[in-house]
């Protein structure tokens, strides 16, 4: 790839010429390539599967920037990263909400025990739902974790008494605004 410097012809200069050059822009400097080619191998299952879920978000993004309340809750967002309401929620539909850490030492099976959760996503995590099970799969309780003044952290206090711990299977569901899910189990 060239790049061009100071040539008044073709400073500023963008498009293809043919089917062998293109020009295009970037960060000030006229930049001169060889035109892209389609492929001739034809794309994977893992390829295919990635177009479909950008072009899905693709359509969740245009419908949402145009909701006067989306745009509310995008925008600062927005404006901070100085892109457009729409990028920022085909980001964040285009990425999954991260588990990255479940604390159960506070879990006793008593009423009032809590379970830490500690989960990112690009823009927000909207819920942290906890389900509690005994070891022959019978529930014990479920509900929603509480949010801490560290918004990565989700406290979840049980209101249940459970006797027996062992072979308990606790799931911790996190989701994000787009309705992105990410789900962990771990058994006691």
């Amino acid at each position: 790839m060239a790049q061009v410097v100071r040539n008044l012809f073709i400073e500023g200069v963008s498009g293809m010429v043919g089917d062998q050059i293109v020009y295009s822009q970037r960060r000030g400097k006229t930049i001169v390539g060889v035109a892209p080619r389609a492929s001739s191998v034809p794309p994977t299952a893992a390829q295919i599967a990635h177009r479909r879920a950008f072009q899905q978000a693709a359509i969740y993004a245009q419908g949402e920037a145009l909701d006067p309340a989306v745009r509310n809750i995008y925008g600062a967002e927005a404006n901070e990263r100085q892109v457009s309401v729409y990028n920022i929620v085909l980001a964040d539909m285009l990425q999954a909400p991260d588990i990255e850490e479940i604390d159960l030492t506070r879990y006793t099976g008593q009423v009032g025990d809590t379970l830490l959760v500690t989960a990112v996503d690009d823009f927000a995590v909207v819920q942290v739902r906890i389900r509690i099970e005994n070891g022959d799969g019978s529930l014990v309780e479920t509900g929603d974790a509480v949010q801490q003044p560290n918004p990565q952290q989700w406290l979840y206090t049980a209101t249940v008494r459970n006797a027996s711990l062992a072979g308990d299977k606790i799931t911790v569901q996190v989701t994000d605004r787009p309705g992105n899910l990410d789900q962990e189990v771990r058994t006691l």
